[in-house]
């Protein structure tokens, strides 16, 4: 698909006669380490058990675990939801996924229809929501406070609707893919098509599906293209990484070509991951060399847990946890999170349940812009956690769900799931039964009971997901 031409997908951007934000002469002033540039980087289905500081002993991530060493890293951190965009939707708007726009990554109702691509080259036919105008993001909110806002790489939020691009939804910059644009990101980590704002441009040593660039260099590369050019005033990256999502295609396996009883999924899988974590070192290499360090929190996690097509039990990719992606057990949701900020973020392991709508309120606590905060986001600021403090935040409910086919609730040491349409509910005590493996639920009946109406106060109607005989 590397010669195809822009379809008239593409060609509408340039007549809907929207001027890209990037194009907004704002000048911040410049960041300090108590009102700190922000890089948060997602990794895209990685495991609880990926990283090597996350007691993995077969993948090197030797930068990653820098950041762990001399940062304070969760224990018990949760994705927005188990698959990428209601995830990513969680994380941009503060609302969980009984309450926010994207709540899978079909619908059921309302979005636009369009083709979608298997890794395998099928293509099919479905249904997307995507974020409105009056969708509030991160980003948004953070330029009311002079930060200049970059997306690198994946949004996954636009659906099949052109118009809910990054740009369009508070980003000032964008260099990356869209669903809407379905080739922009083919060949899958060697792409030849790629956005740069809202222009669709070619990395022509990939013309022909050549594999020279990966993509995973490609986005560091806009990444530290941007820190260069806003160096002089605040910033907030948003540096989406497409690895170790499948499929698992890199060349350079030479970190584990050793490893002769592998299979080439297994290896490909684990050089995805390193070949980020090297990544993500030039990155930081970039911020010591302009003298950034200091003054620039860096925050890593995943968008939820890893695929059934990663080497699971090879690479123990889950710690053993119960379930993977696309399930609301901890296998699916309980993601790595570490945060890093040089003399403010001390060295600890932090075991709050914390949760992806919690980054609204916290990002805008440290940026000085929660004056511009909607009023219906379900997460909390948790900003004390990342400098050494206490906070009670296992006395709420965290809540998830997939419509109509998968509910989980986690209350202090409880947490109450189901993952099949009208199977009963499960419950786990999950602070002696991390792995989810004794189901307590005929012993506390009365519990569940009180978790499965709290669950169903959480969720509210959606016109894209509305359930059967549900009324708005």
């Amino acid at each position: 698909m590397s010669d195809k031409k822009p379809t008239l997908t593409l060609l509408g951007l340039a007549t809907i006669g929207i001027t890209p934000s990037a194009a907004q002469d704002i000048q911040a002033p410049k960041a300090t380490p108590e009102r700190p540039n922000i890089v948060f980087i997602l990794a895209d289905d990685m495991g609880y058990g990926d990283l090597a500081c996350y007691g993995n002993d077969f993948i090197k991530t030797p930068n990653i675990d820098r950041l762990y060493a001399t940062g304070t890293s969760f224990t018990q951190a949760y994705a927005g939801s188990g698959i990428s965009s209601p995830s990513r939707c969680a994380l941009m708007t503060g609302k969980n996924s009984g309450n926010s726009r994207i709540r899978d990554n079909q619908c059921y109702a309302g979005g636009l229809t369009g083709l979608k691509i298997s890794p395998r080259g099928d293509t099919t036919i479905v249904r997307r929501a995507h974020l409105l105008p009056q969708d509030t993001t991160i980003a948004t909110v953070l330029r009311t406070a002079g930060y200049r806002t970059c997306l690198v790489n994946k949004w996954h939020l636009d659906g099949y609707e052109p118009e809910a691009t990054p740009l369009n939804r508070g980003f000032d910059e964008f260099y990356g893919w869209l669903i809407s644009t379905v080739y922009s990101n083919d060949p899958y980590y060697y792409p030849y098509w790629r956005f740069h704002n809202y222009e669709l441009t070619n990395i022509e040593e990939n013309a022909h599906d050549a594999h020279v660039r990966h993509n995973t260099d490609i986005s560091t590369d806009d990444a530290i293209a941007f820190i260069r050019r806003q160096r002089e005033s605040s910033f907030f990256l948003y540096l989406a990484y497409d690895a170790p999502h499948e499929p698992y295609n890199i060349d350079d396996t030479s970190w584990y070509d050793e490893q002769g009883s592998w299979t080439d999924n297994t290896r490909r899988y684990a050089s995805l991951v390193t070949h980020m974590d090297q990544a993500i070192g030039r990155l930081l290499d970039e911020l010591e060399r302009l003298d950034l360090r200091e003054n620039t929190l860096i925050i890593f996690a995943s968008d939820n847990g890893a695929a059934v097509q990663a080497p699971l039990k090879e690479l123990n990719c889950g710690a053993g946890l119960k379930g993977r992606k696309g399930q609301l057990y901890e296998g699916g949701i309980k993601v790595p999170l570490i945060v890093n900020q040089p003399g403010r973020v001390p060295v600890r392991k932090v075991d709050n349940q914390v949760y992806f709508p919690d980054f609204m309120p916290t990002l805008a606590r440290l940026t000085g812009s929660e004056r511009s905060l909607p009023q219906n986001i379900d997460g909390m600021d948790i900003s004390p956690l990342f400098f050494g403090d206490s906070l009670d935040t296992d006395s709420r409910y965290l809540y998830w769900e997939f419509p109509g086919k998968q509910r989980a609730i986690r209350y202090g040491e409880w947490k109450c799931v189901t993952v099949k349409k009208d199977a009963p509910l499960e419950l786990y005590r999950i602070s002696v039964d991390k792995n989810e493996q004794h189901n307590l639920a005929d012993q506390y009946p009365e519990l569940v009971q009180q978790l499965d109406e709290q669950m169903q106060r959480m969720h509210h109607y959606s016109e894209n997901y509305p359930l059967p005989g549900e009324k708005q």
